[in-house]
């Protein structure tokens, strides 16, 4: 098992991935319902919840990108087109700002609001900005925004490894799993 990224993700940046991609999806659903629930105490943890996983998957991105910039990205599958090898470095860098930028938002809309801020109650993190009504909802604008902008680019970037596994049969989907669960699809038998 190989932990720098040559030919495929290493098992680091795999973890990283598929961890972040399962916060995402915790926090994303959380954020879209909590705002309908009714005052209530179980309102208010549902959102500590919400903003402990942003701040986790604030801290695990930081993590990620650190780790990316350590390891490298493994090279393209051979015969990748080069426009297709450069769109996918620049999506993968878009979401590497996203996922820095929606919980450094939603930070500073909790700090413009003046609410405190806690990691799963175990500590307190200090306020980003004063409290600052036109802030908030700037920020609580922004906030909403980036996660739709995240929802699509992500979309995209599943829909580009399901492309490239079903219709061209090459390893890119394999790369980003461990060793052996998916192999790419081999090509269609040319006598059918």
């Amino acid at each position: 098992m190989t932990l720098k990224n040559v030919e495929r993700w290493g098992a680091v940046s795999q973890l990283l991935h598929w961890t972040v991609v399962v916060l995402i999806l915790a926090v994303g659903i959380i954020g879209l319902t909590m705002g309908d629930m009714r005052p209530s105490p179980t309102k208010v943890q549902v959102y500590a919840l919400h903003k402990s996983l942003g701040l986790t998957i604030l801290a695990l991105a930081a993590l990620r990108l650190a780790w990316r910039l350590f390891a490298g990205a493994p090279r393209p599958v051979p015969g990748t087109p080069r426009w297709q090898d450069r769109i996918a470095t620049l999506t993968h860098w878009l979401l590497y700002a996203l996922l820095l930028a929606i919980p450094l938002s939603g930070w500073t809309f909790n700090s413009a609001a003046g609410y405190p801020l806690q990691w799963f109650g175990l500590f307190n993190l200090p306020a980003l900005v004063a409290r600052d009504p036109d802030l908030r909802g700037l920020a609580g604008q922004a906030h909403e925004w980036l996660f739709w902008t995240l929802v699509a680019l992500a979309l995209l970037h599943a829909a580009a490894a399901l492309y490239h596994h079903l219709f061209l049969r090459d390893a890119t989907l394999a790369r980003m799993l461990p060793r052996g669960w998916l192999r790419p699809a081999p090509p269609p038998s040319l006598q059918d």
